[in-house]
């Protein structure tokens, strides 16, 4: 869920109003829900800031995917073959400088803004954590989204990377055996717009002080390329639920034999199978959890089904040798417009179990949750019966902190659902949505241990000299992970979300309204997984070095300047591309998302005055018109570009190509003019501007049904536009009918320009056109172009940038090339670990500049 700022108009201390113009969007009535089975693509969010909160995160959960995967269906194994492939290039460079490896503080009193989260409570932060694991010796395992799994050896902080060795590092699940061992499941299983698939288990036998590597994948490659939902142990078997089915494996024998396919709804739909290239292929075998009864291991529970329902969704137990579907469970719903993602956890001894489902039928229809409700099983078995405990009405009575601003509990709990049993007590759970609930009586209540955040309640309050105001700190919101773990005899729960790691004791203090008031950030500085979309570098004007700032998944923007210990975060929400002036760091524009864009001219510095005065505010939002439109008009995240020879002149891409020609200087909507409109139903993928010439790469429809895509030349002053013929058959030499990453122009030519395609080659993309290449180049405006991919891997590209010598670095999904100037073969540029790579930039010291989601931001000289 992507956070957005602090609403205006609060008086200090008082109760805040939700008058932002961010957290305004929030209360509008969420439309078209995600459809049924078949509909890849919800249905786009319809407010100029995205619509609501769920919503906008269906919507933009499916575009990233889009980019690797249109027009077709990617094969196993693109991933493992890339990182081969990458890893045989020769090296060129010298040593990539990690930039954030220092505490990132959502709370920096600083940056206390109109739209900033300052003062929200979330206190340090770092990016998504999908997973998480603990045992009792102070080991905790973090699983991140997108930068690998991190150990901690002292209950929480003083991470190390323990995964930087494997060909992928997107965590889907993260599990303790029997014997001690650490299980990797890669390959996030949120289907959200940043998720990675994975290159199969893998495990570490002395997890508390080794590191994964290719050597520790369990089977061959039955699980390349596939997400994995969960882990479970159960006898001498360990089971799988993935993308792919449900699967299983010996824990005693042979680790290195391969899984055994347990259960797939559709097999057909399976790699190899008839049906394989169908659109509909990646979800027609997603399954989310498995329960196994702690009397009988040979009796199992197998939960079925993907967010947006089909036919198949449903619970499925062994009878007489073949898997079949459980008609009844009690109330916890059978039927398959009504069981979608599910969360299973059991009591240590064995008395309870307990579920939470998420309901494609509210999700579609609901304006105010998907969530069907928690469930317990007093039998302590996974056939039940079940009886409900929780619906969303009752959590959000609970304390929530999302009620007062349009969203109630369970809103994506298609994307954030986690469950923790007390070890010591099976009445006391942990359950995780978009905020972390407690319950000690098995359900008879519940305290929203873990709010949303501190806005709206009376607790809250600007002053920059109390952190939080007079409330407690709270945890990130959208919970993905809960583990119980110890250290020197004190039992703690860990959570997970989309801000990282944070740990209150097991059982733990809460004020009158239901609220801890003992949450710890375990987000000390020593783990980066910050999911960066975009970079941006100017000198500071302090006149010592350079500011860096970048956006970020959920976590706003983060700015570093020259000596500071800790970074702050001077915008909230989602924070999308990014333009900085190279001569002066603090002239920022920042989007949130659909092209929402605010910019100040002073890093965004306030001390919380413009609640009392609003001409004190130091940020203005300075949205094109396209923004109006949200989804129909701009990608998510959507293109911002300055022109190479005018800082002044920005182009921003939606249906629309706009421009404005104030710089930084902007302060109103009115100063963009529609330079070009690309037509009903196309949306820019990436834009380039140099002397006025404006380049626009567009997509639409966007998806792998009936995808289309093209670029758009003309003049910044609206004057000699065209659309280029760009030939689509696949033959080489044709640019590819897939998506349109990046565009870049030569500083020297305005004619001279450069293409970054995405997604994977049609040696494993079934589609048509998807072609062959990843990087074009073209003398004469676009009329023509040359594949210069030569020795590239096969691996989506997403940002390239002429180098001041003449040559080309490229950022794709597995780190970063280079081609010198006047060669045309490619080679690694230095060592990052297997993460994307969303932009590059120089900066005005002389520097290149990666912004990776997933492990933060890096950069090299340019001397190197």
């Amino acid at each position: 869920m992507g956070l957005v700022g602090v609403p205006a108009g609060a008086a200090a201390g008082g109760q805040a109003p939700f008058g932002a113009r961010q957290l305004a969007a929030k209360a509008k009535q969420r439309v078209q829900r995600a459809g049924s089975a078949g509909a890849l693509r919800p249905a786009a969010a319809t407010d100029g800031d995205g619509g609501s909160e769920s919503d906008a995160v269906q919507e933009g959960a499916d575009q990233r995917a889009e980019a690797r995967t249109s027009p077709g269906v990617v094969a196993p194994g693109a991933f493992a073959a890339a990182w081969a492939q990458l890893k045989a290039l020769p090296q060129a460079g010298g040593d990539w400088n990690h930039l954030t490896g220092l505490p990132y503080d959502s709370d920096d009193p600083r940056y206390r803004d109109i739209d900033s989260n300052s003062s929200a409570g979330m206190g340090k932060v770092t990016g998504r954590t999908a997973a998480v694991a603990a045992d009792d010796q102070g080991h905790v395992y973090a699983g991140t989204a997108g930068g690998g799994v991190w150990r901690s050896s002292t209950g929480g902080g003083r991470w190390e990377p323990i995964s930087d060795k494997l060909p992928t590092q997107a965590t889907g699940a993260l599990a303790l055996d029997p014997r001690g061992r650490l299980w990797l499941g890669t390959g996030e299983a949120n289907t959200n717009s940043d998720a990675y698939l994975g290159a199969g288990v893998f495990v570490l036998a002395h997890p508390e002080d080794g590191e994964f590597s290719a050597r520790n994948r369990v089977g061959g490659a039955e699980l390349d390329s596939t997400t994995v939902h969960a882990i479970r142990f159960a006898g001498d078997r360990a089971w799988a639920a993935t993308s792919k089915g449900v699967w299983s494996h010996s824990l005693s024998g042979d680790l290195g034999a391969p899984w055994t396919l347990e259960f797939a709804p559709n097999p057909d739909y399976l790699p190899g199978g008839p049906l394989a290239a169908d659109p509909n292929a990646p979800y027609k075998n997603i399954t989310s959890d498995i329960a196994v009864d702690p009397r009988d291991p040979s009796k199992v529970v197998l939960a079925v089904g993907w967010r947006g329902g089909d036919t198949y969704n449903g619970f499925y137990a062994k009878v007489q040798g073949s898997w079949q579907r459980i008609a009844s469970l009690g109330d916890l719903p059978t039927d398959a417009a009504n069981v979608g993602s599910v969360t299973f956890a059991r009591s240590a001894d064995g008395s309870r179990y307990y579920a939470i489902d998420q309901s494609p039928q509210q999700l579609a229809t609901d304006p105010n949750s998907g969530l069907a409700g928690i469930f317990e099983s007093k039998s302590g078995s996974p056939t039940g019966p079940w009886t409900k405990i929780a619906d969303y009405h009752q959590l959000a009575a609970s304390g929530s902190g999302l009620q007062t601003q349009g969203d109630l509990p369970g809103s994506q709990s298609w994307y954030d659902e986690s469950l923790q049993v007390d070890p010591n007590n099976p009445d006391h759970v942990y359950a995780g949505l978009e905020e972390i609930f407690e319950t000690s009586d098995a359900g008879a209540s519940w305290k929203a241990v873990g709010p949303y955040w501190n806005f709206n309640f009376s607790c809250w309050s600007i002053d920059p000299t109390k952190q939080t105001g007079d409330c407690s700190p709270t945890t990130h919101p959208d919970q993905h992970g809960l583990a119980v773990g110890s250290y020197h005899g004190s039992s703690y729960l860990v959570a997970s979300n989309d801000g990282g790691v944070y740990r209150r004791p097991l059982v733990g203090q809460t004020d009158a309204s239901g609220h801890a008031t003992d949450w710890t950030s375990l987000n000390d500085g020593t783990i980066d997984a910050l999911q960066y979309y975009s970079v941006g570098i100017g000198k500071d004007p302090s006149g010592h070095g350079v500011a860096v700032n970048g956006g970020l998944q959920d976590n706003g923007q983060s700015i570093l300047r020259p000596h500071d210990k800790v970074m702050g975060s001077n915008f909230g929400g989602d924070g999308g591309d990014t333009l900085t002036d190279p001569a002066n760091g603090c002239d920022i524009a920042q989007e949130y998302v659909y092209l929402a864009i605010n910019v100040t001219q002073n890093c965004g510095v306030n001390d919380g005055s413009w609640v009392t005065d609003p001409s004190k505010a130091t940020s203005f939002s300075v949205a094109p018109p396209d923004n109006a439109l949200g989804g129909a008009g701009a990608r998510f995240i959507a293109p911002l570009a300055t022109d190479v020879k005018n800082g002044n002149l920005w182009v921003a891409g939606g249906r629309h190509v706009w421009v404005q020609s104030q710089g930084y200087a902007i302060r109103s909507s009115s100063a963009w003019s529609s330079a070009y409109d690309l037509g009903d139903g196309h949306v820019a993928t990436a834009v380039a501007a140099s002397g006025g010439k404006v380049y626009a790469a567009w997509c639409g429809p966007c998806n792998n049904q009936g995808f289309t895509r093209g670029i758009a030349v003309g003049n910044a002053d609206g004057t000699g536009w065209q659309q280029l013929t760009l030939p689509s058959d696949g033959t080489d030499g044709t640019v590819p009918n897939r998506y349109l990453s990046g565009l870049t122009v030569d500083p020297k030519d305005s004619t001279h320009v450069y293409l970054a395609v995405n997604g994977f080659s049609r040696h494993w993309t079934e589609g048509p056109g998807s072609g062959l290449g990843h990087v074009f180049e073209s003398h004469d405006s676009g009329a023509h172009w040359t594949d210069i991919s030569t020795n590239l891997p096969d691996v989506p590209a997403d940002s390239l940038v002429v180098t001041p010598d003449g040559g080309l670095a490229l950022a794709t999904d597995l780190g970063v090339v280079y081609r010198r100037a006047g060669r045309t073969d490619w080679q690694r540029l230095g060592e990052l670990p297997a993460v994307a790579v969303d932009q590059l930039k120089i900066g005005p010291d002389h520097r290149l500049y990666a912004a990776t989601h997933g492990r933060g931001l890096w950069s090299m000289s340019l001397d190197d």
